[in-house]
């Protein structure tokens, strides 16, 4: 796909993100038709549906592309391009009325064929558009590969915070019992080392939030490819560095967002 292209498929994921912000906007303060409910994590029925108006809006700009998606795949799973979605990011947020939660849309291109090694698929891909749209306070964060991160159409920029005690630090805890014996360790000997923690429950947003300079890290363990992979390349646009581990090959990661200064600090007050 030429770089021209590239700005077509960004307006396109934009269009698609609008059209399912609007139905989150619609539907806060409804009722809300769960599907699957766990004590750590909510599916609905509208997470669903906000899925399929994306797919059927990228898939008519492009039907040859796949779909990498929390409610669902299809189309080839060795396809050249594939979008990486998640309809609602913070769902849980979003199904109590609190109107922290947002859509993450990107695209990914395939590099080269995967060896037959047993290495994590996702290596493969590099991500060459980001779009994550927060519908209640009506923020839009873009990029391209290679070119600036916008807001709104404004270039941002990470945070040149360096001193951790200045510091406005993102966690998240997941679902599983794992992530959270992982994370809380960590959390208990960040709180008295940095200015504040804080646990917002959408993993896109905090990452958009470190590439705005609102934060200076987003860490988190156990987390889905679609919900980082729009942000990531937002933050990276920006200027940050997105730290990323695959845990297994299911698409979840272990992940330290962050401006590019402080990782090590803040890895090494965790410890």
């Amino acid at each position: 796909m030429r770089k021209q292209n590239l700005r077509l498929a960004l307006n396109w994921a934009v269009q698609a993100a609008q059209a399912a912000g609007e139905l989150m906007e619609k539907n806060l303060h409804r009722p809300k038709k769960m599907n699957h409910v766990e004590q750590h994590d909510i599916k609905l029925e509208l997470d669903v549906r906000c899925q399929k108006t994306i797919e059927k809006i990228l898939l008519r700009f492009w039907p040859e592309a796949a779909i990498l998606g929390e409610e669902g795949v299809s189309g080839d799973p060795l396809a050249d391009y594939r979008w990486v979605i998640d309809p609602i990011d913070g769902t849980v947020n979003f199904t109590y009325g609190i109107p922290h939660a947002c859509v993450s849309i990107a695209l990914q291109r395939r590099q080269s064929i995967i060896a037959s090694s047993g290495g994590n698929p996702d290596d493969d891909y590099e991500t060459v558009v980001g779009v994550v749209l927060d519908p209640f306070c009506h923020e839009l964060w873009t990029a391209i590969k290679g070119q600036s991160a916008r807001l709104n159409g404004r270039k941002i920029a990470v945070s040149p915070r360096t001193n951790l005690e200045e510091s406005i630090i993102s966690m998240g805890f997941a679902k599983s019992t794992a992530t959270l014996n992982e994370m809380l360790p960590r959390f208990t000997k960040l709180v008295p080392k940095v200015r504040k923690v804080r646990l917002m429950g959408a993993a896109a947003l905090a990452m958009t939030y470190v590439a705005s300079g609102r934060f200076e890290a987003y860490w988190e363990a156990g987390i889905r490819l679609w919900d980082i992979a729009a942000g990531g390349l937002i933050l990276e646009c920006a200027g940050g560095e997105f730290w990323s581990e695959p845990v297994n090959h299911d698409h979840v990661y272990r992940v330290i967002a962050n401006n590019g200064l402080i990782r090590k600090k803040l890895c090494d007050a965790a410890e």
